[in-house]
């Protein structure tokens, strides 16, 4: 499955799985990849997945993108290319490019179990400690994110077998059953209790 490892200054803060036909990157909260910089666009660029080929096209952004240091308006991305947005460096791995199988599996979704899907009927965050106690938010985007900016913020997306949580950037690390989190995304279960900011969440499938 193709994937992208998004670092600056060489240090790498997040890393995303390409499991949609169209991901979109930008710095506006309801992008598939937030990059939240003011050098990145707020619709900055999007991904689009054909079978094993991945292209990437900018959307008009004000600094452009560009690939292995070209600005480009759209491309097919290789394995091993360098996406640069902003400050941001995006290494792109697709080490199935090409291969006959993985593209039979994206075109043929339908072959999956349907056990496969056990959130199919959504899922939401409930807020048992703190001032918003009680507050229950349904996960209706594609991307969530949580908590407070400079503080702690975690962002929870939706996959097609599930949910999975991730840390996007903070001083003090949020927990997932009191087990800090990184920026390696950890799959979600009913019941799995958050902690963040010193706010404590419950993730419940619906």
């Amino acid at each position: 499955m193709p994937k992208m490892i998004v670092s600056i200054d060489g240090v790498v803060i997040k890393e995303v799985q390409l499991t949609k036909d169209r991901t979109t990157l930008g710095r506006r909260p309801y992008n598939d990849v937030v990059i939240d910089n003011l050098a990145v666009s707020g619709e900055h660029a999007v991904l689009q997945m054909s079978g094993a080929d991945v292209h990437i096209e900018d959307l008009n952004s004000t600094n452009g993108t560009y690939i292995n240091g070209k600005a480009v308006k759209k491309q097919l991305l290789k394995h091993n290319d360098t996406v640069e947005i902003g400050k941001h460096k995006i290494k792109f791995l697709n080490e199935a490019q090409g291969a006959g199988f993985e593209k039979t599996m994206v075109i043929r979704p339908s072959a999956a179990p349907q056990a496969d899907a056990p959130v199919a009927g959504g899922a939401a965050i409930k807020v048992i400690s703190g001032a918003a106690a009680g507050r229950e938010v349904v996960l209706v985007k594609v991307v969530t994110t949580i908590g407070k900016p400079g503080v702690a913020v975690a962002a929870i997306t939706r996959r097609p077998h599930g949910y999975v949580v991730a840390l996007v950037e903070g001083v003090d690390k949020p927990t997932l059953n009191e087990v800090p989190l990184d920026t390696e995304p950890q799959v979600l279960k009913n019941g799995d209790v958050l902690e963040l900011a010193g706010t404590k969440m419950q993730f419940v499938t619906l």
